[in-house]
Order: C-alpha cells, then sequence, then structure tokens
C-alpha cells in the first residue's frame, strides 16, 4: 500500500520524485472562462442555468430565506461540538487581531499603522450531496467576523432536493450570517466576484474547492473587476517526522486521516528505523480494513511514502524543501525542531497532537497553503479578512529634519515636482519668524 524507502540509498532524481506532489490532471480553464462570462452578462439567469446543467438540480430561489435559516436545527450533541469550536477558534483569531501601532521615526514624524475590515467578503463550501464541511465555514466566517466585516455571503452547492444541510445553515446563524446562496462550482465565485442580481458584490473571496472553482478564483483575481482571493487551493497534505518513541499507531492513524481526504492527498513519514517503518506499516494496513473512504485512501497511498532518514539536518532540509501544508513531530524532543523549521503551513508536537484536532477544535485556522506554497504563504488569518493603512503625521520639525534628504532623492529620480512640494514648504519655513 505504502512504498518504504531509504533516503540515503535514493539517487538525487529518485529524491525530487519522491517530493512530487500528484499532477493536478484538469483542463478547466476554458471551461470556466465561458461560466464565468456567462454569469457577468445574464447574472441570475446565468447562476439557474449552471446549476440546473452541471448540478442536475432545478432551484425556486438562489436565496436561503431567513425562515429556513431560522427553521434549522442539529441534534444537541451536534451543537455542543459546533459551539465547542466555535469557542476555540473565535478566541484564536480574538488574540491574534493585528494591534494598531504607531512610531516615531525622526523628531517631528509619526507613523501610525492602522487596520480596517474588508467592507464585503466571500465564503466558499464545497458541499452538495457529501458531507456538509461545516468547519470549513466556521474558518471563514468567525475570523470574518472578529475582523468586523460588514457584508459577508457563503455560497455552498445545494444538495438533490434543493436545499442547504441544516448543519451548514445552524453554523452560519451561529457566524450571523444572512446572505446565503445554494450555488456552487466556477459559478458561485463568478456570483461572488461580480455580483448579480441577487448576490452582492464582493471585494475578496475565500474557501477552498475543486479544480473549477480554484481556476474561477484565480480568473477573478487577475480581473481588475473581479475580487481579491485568499491563496490557491490544492490536495491536502502531511508529513510526519518521527523517533522511535512515537506510536505507530497513531502515526499510521495520522496519515490514513490525511489520505482519506482525496485521491490526490499525499502523506509522507520521515523516521529513522526501518523496524518503526514497518510497525507503521503494518499498522496502517490494520485500521485500513475498518475504514469507509478506502478508495480515496488507496489511490493517495499510491503516491505516498515512508522515508528512512537517520540524520536529523537532513529531514529538516526534506521538511523545508518540502513545505507540508500540515507537518507532525512525534519525536520526544520535537520543541527542538520548532526553531529549524521554515516552511510549513502549521506544526503539531508530539505524539497526543492529532492533526484532527487542529482540522476542528482547536482555534488555529486549518484553511492553509498547500502544493508547497507553505514556503511563501501563511494559513488564514484575521488579518486576512483586514487591509491595513498607514496614517503620517508631520510637523515643521519633521520637515525640516527630513525634507532636504527628500529632495536630494527626488532630483536623482528626476522627478523636479516632487523636489518643489518640499523646497515650497521649506521657503515658507524660513520665512516664519
Amino acid at each position: 500500500m505504502l512504498r518504504i524507502e531509504n533516503w540515503q540509498a535514493l539517487s538525487a532524481s529518485r529524491k525530487e520524485e519522491l517530493l512530487v506532489r500528484p499532477p493536478q490532471h484538469h483542463d478547466a480553464k476554458k471551461r470556466v472562462t465561458e461560466i464565468i462570462q456567462s454569469v457577468q452578462q445574464k447574472g441570475d439567469t446565468a447562476l439557474l442555468r449552471w446549476t440546473r446543467e452541471l448540478d442536475g438540480i432545478d432551484l425556486a430561489s438562489l436565496q436561503v430565506s431567513p425562515k429556513e435559516l431560522a427553521a434549522a436545527t442539529i441534534s444537541p450533541h451536534a451543537m455542543e461540538a459546533v459551539m465547542t469550536a466555535v469557542k476555540t477558534i473565535t478566541h484564536f483569531h480574538q488574540e491574534t487581531l493585528p494591534e494598531n501601532k504607531r512610531v516615531s521615526t525622526a523628531p517631528g514624524v509619526l507613523l501610525e499603522r492602522i487596520h480596517r475590515p474588508i467592507s464585503r467578503v466571500g465564503f466558499y463550501v464545497p458541499g452538495g450531496n457529501r458531507t456538509p464541511l461545516v468547519s470549513s465555514l466556521l474558518m471563514q466566517a468567525l475570523p470574518a467576523q472578529v475582523a468586523g466585516c460588514p457584508l459577508r455571503v457563503l455560497c455552498t452547492p445545494p444538495n438533490a432536493e434543493g436545499t442547504l444541510d441544516p448543519a451548514l445553515l445552524v453554523a452560519a446563524r451561529l457566524c450571523h450570517i444572512e446572505n446565503i446562496y445554494k450555488i456552487g462550482g466556477a459559478q458561485a465565485i463568478a456570483a461572488m466576484a461580480y455580483g448579480t442580481e441577487s448576490v452582492p458584490k464582493v471585494d475578496k473571496i475565500f474557501g477552498p474547492g475543486n479544480a473549477y472553482v480554484t481556476e474561477a478564483k484565480v480568473q477573478v483575481s487577475c480581473d481588475v473587476r473581479g475580487a481579491a482571493i485568499d491563496m490557491p487551493a490544492g490536495p491536502s497534505e502531511v508529513m510526519i517526522l518521527a523517533d522511535t518513541t512515537a506510536n505507530p499507531l497513531f502515526v499510521a492513524a495520522d496519515l490514513l486521516a490525511q489520505a482519506e481526504h482525496g485521491a490526490d492527498s499525499q502523506v509522507i513519514l520521515l523516521c529513522e528505523d526501518r523496524l518503526f517503518a514497518e510497525a507503521v506499516y503494518q499498522a496502517l494496513v490494520d485500521q485500513y480494513q475498518y475504514l469507509t473512504r478506502q478508495e480515496f485512501i488507496k489511490k493517495s497511498l499510491q503516491h505516498s511514502a515512508i522515508v528512512i532518514c537517520q540524520d536529523r539536518s537532513v529531514m529538516l532540509e526534506i521538511v523545508n524543501r518540502y513545505g507540508p501544508e500540515h507537518l507532525m513531530i512525534q519525536c520526544v524532543d520535537a520543541v527542538s525542531y520548532v526553531d529549524l523549521i521554515t516552511a510549513a503551513g502549521t506544526i503539531f508536537l508530539g505524539s497526543w497532537a492529532a492533526e484532527t484536532l487542529g482540522d476542528y477544535v482547536t482555534g488555529s485556522n486549518h484553511i492553509l497553503p498547500t502544493y508547497g506554497f507553505a514556503r511563501q504563504r501563511s494559513g488564514l488569518s484575521t488579518g486576512d479578512f483586514m487591509t491595513s493603512l498607514c496614517v503620517q503625521s508631520i510637523s515643521q520639525e519633521g520637515l525640516k529634519k527630513l525634507g532636504k534628504a527628500a529632495c536630494t532623492l527626488a532630483m536623482m529620480e528626476g522627478l523636479d515636482a516632487h523636489a518643489n512640494a518640499i523646497m515650497q514648504r521649506l521657503k515658507i519655513i524660513e520665512e516664519i519668524p
């Protein structure tokens, strides 16, 4: 099911091949362009058409009514779990809210960095006839609520009955979202990016999705009339570092948990010992027999691996080269690794830190950079729902202190009008008794 490789024995090309993500085979660009253009031109009519053609559903209304939202219920047990997630996610994002900062760079010069919520944000939550991704909604909506975004729009595909799962509606209600639309795919992204008769236009779009959703997000983010996006989204992935003190049962379970996301997910274990690698392999085979998403897991494991590497410094090089979405360190001295990690979406330390906890209830955001983007991007945070402005207060003293340097730099660049704006002021100061 899963290859066991010895890193030191591999050729350079084989090492490179081992860390390559599964290729994303899709030809979505032309189709997505067609969908986006039709939504721009025909608005709600296009949305209803694509929902009928692509999802096989005839909708009477695109928007969830206040009555539908108020009527949604889930079991007390489920509500308790959702409320636990709401509490921890809200708390974490409140505590990491960007703070305004004042800095004096010279006498008479005061700069202030202030933050403002983005006025209109859109959330995309995959779903339809599959299990409702309540956690995905919470991870987008709660930091937006903490940031203070006034208009929040949710799009998610309807099920076969043309409705939304009650769990999603309950979560949306808890997040105080009123603008909810039964739209999925590229057409949902287009609706939020450009607006229609029913769907308000937003300034920034968040959330994961399939290849068509991702392509639509990329296209609208490249259009000045469209909307910004959070980040490109790829298949889920985990890399685990484990020494012989780790529990093979836990390691196997964590690999399987990530592999069940989809056929294109990738899981990699880096360990020091072949006996440990074989123990993890056997535990994985045993646990696999009892899981329901075996088809996804089997395909995922075909492009995954257990890698034996006895050199800790080489292990760290592999991590930073790969830039995993999730990094789990199940080693006796796990904390000592952290300062040496430069590329990872999120890090879990110790054997008890199941990645599943981070997916749902620790409070950290589970919308993270994948496909190596962790080398230059960060996971979703409250700051992603805000913009920052720099306010500059400059007195006569500040102008006198910095004015001549500004003039010199302006003239070096051949911008004498820039220099003139300073000189006019300096002349007036010189005339003041």
